[in-house]
């Protein structure tokens, strides 16, 4: 299994990004997807994820209203729509796939345990 994630970079504050996530090696719409990120020195925290149809999103409170995210399961991929960037928002971004068509879950997984699988990684940073 991999998943590529990327288009990461650097932005002014107030800019947008978009980043992507490539996944291969797996049925792509039989897994929920997810962005996570961690900042220098910080846990890794969910930041949005999106049901295997793409009818069910979820979002981290600091992010509610500035990120979109959404999946084309036709190219096996997964976006996240960043706008209004901060400063806050510098991190390197993951993305994770939930196999939650074999484990039965019924809702968007928000914490790191519940992805089984993870990218390497996108640096995104926000000056100010």
């Amino acid at each position: 299994v991999q998943l590529q994630a990327c288009r990461g970079g650097l932005v002014q504050a107030g800019g947008s990004l978009r980043l992507s996530c490539a996944a291969s090696g797996l049925t792509f719409r039989y897994y929920d997807m997810g962005w996570f990120r961690q900042a220098p020195g910080k846990e890794r925290e969910f930041v949005s994820g999106i049901s295997r149809s793409g009818g069910s999103t979820a979002y981290a409170d600091s992010v509610k209203g500035r990120f979109t995210i959404s999946r084309d399961n036709a190219r096996d991929t997964v976006y996240l729509q960043m706008n209004s960037l901060k400063p806050e928002d510098t991190a390197l971004y993951y993305c994770a796939a939930d196999r939650s068509l074999y484990n039965g879950r019924t809702y968007v997984a928000g914490a790191v345990h519940e992805y089984e699988y993870w990218g390497q990684g996108t640096l995104v940073t926000v000056s100010s």
